[in-house]
């Protein structure tokens, strides 16, 4: 009895995100040596199916030949069902990893912009991850009835959602900028923003200018200007590795500072304060 090998070729797209203390040549050097990696799968497709003979001395061509006119007996038929059930369990164990929720941590980062359109106050909380990317928000209104309280309310849970399944916020960005419905106007209590066509417009530009560096959705400049980016340039890449500047970024929010943590700092550590009263 013949003796057949079939091999399955799968392509799987998979990232792996490690934290470094430093970057350099050696430590990108041993990156993939590392066991601390953060693993996570994005994609698994069938490429293609082979099949070989076991035999030495039928070519190829026969083999093909043979496997197509052989009627497969009911062993063969057995091992068939096996493996599909194989492959079903591979790619269902596939599929629950890609569909998996990632949770926020139960103490997190995060800021409060308040603002004001058109009369109506509009408060936008932000949840984030270990790593500054965001994961949930809230959406607080005044002047506003119950109904629209708790519209907005159950909107922020599914934006959340969909942000803790991996959806990119890029997506909801170009969603929901631009639409137009009352209150509009005016912005008052932004920097970045001064005008906005709904309050959906103006909670995903100021999500998308902290959290995407979407400098084309606002309406003033950053507090850096480009001279001061084009002086810092060259000793950017020495003192963006401080290790003061690292803990820097771990405890405090990414979209609260829109990575500007140079122009957000105070050092305060040649400052003394005389607490004496005068007489």
């Amino acid at each position: 009895m013949a003796k057949f090998l079939v091999e399955t070729y799968y392509n799987c797209s998979f990232k792996v995100t490690h934290y470094l203390d430093d970057v350099n040549e050696k430590e990108l050097s041993q990156l993939e040596k590392r066991e601390d990696g953060k693993f996570e799968i994005i994609n698994v497709k069938l490429d293609n199916r082979k099949t070989k003979s076991l035999e030495k001395n039928k070519t190829t061509e026969n083999i093909n030949k043979n496997f197509k006119s052989v009627k497969l007996s009911e062993n063969n038929l057995d091992q068939k069902s096996s493996v599909k059930k194989d492959n079903e369990n591979f790619t269902n164990k596939i599929q629950d990893v890609m569909n998996r929720r990632f949770s926020m941590p139960d103490r997190r980062k995060g800021y409060i912009q308040k603002a004001t359109i058109g009369d109506h106050k509009v408060y936008l909380h932000t949840g984030e991850y270990e790593d500054g990317k965001i994961g949930e928000i809230f959406i607080d209104t005044s002047k506003e009835g119950e109904l629209v309280k708790a519209l907005m309310n159950n909107f922020a849970i599914a934006i959340s959602l969909g942000l803790q399944y991996g959806v990119p916020l890029d997506e909801f960005v170009s969603a929901y900028v631009d639409t137009k419905f009352e209150p509009s106007g005016k912005v008052f209590g932004n920097d970045r923003i001064l005008s906005a066509t709904s309050i959906l417009d103006y909670i995903f530009r100021e999500l998308a200018i902290s959290y995407l560096n979407r400098e084309d959705l606002a309406h003033t400049p950053s507090i850096g200007s480009n001279a001061d980016k084009l002086k810092d340039n060259d000793i950017d890449s020495a003192e963006e590795q401080s290790q003061f500047l690292k803990i820097v970024k771990d405890i405090t929010s990414k979209g609260f500072v829109r990575n500007n943590y140079k122009k957000k700092l105070v050092d305060l550590s040649d400052i003394r304060i005389n607490l004496k009263g005068k007489k």
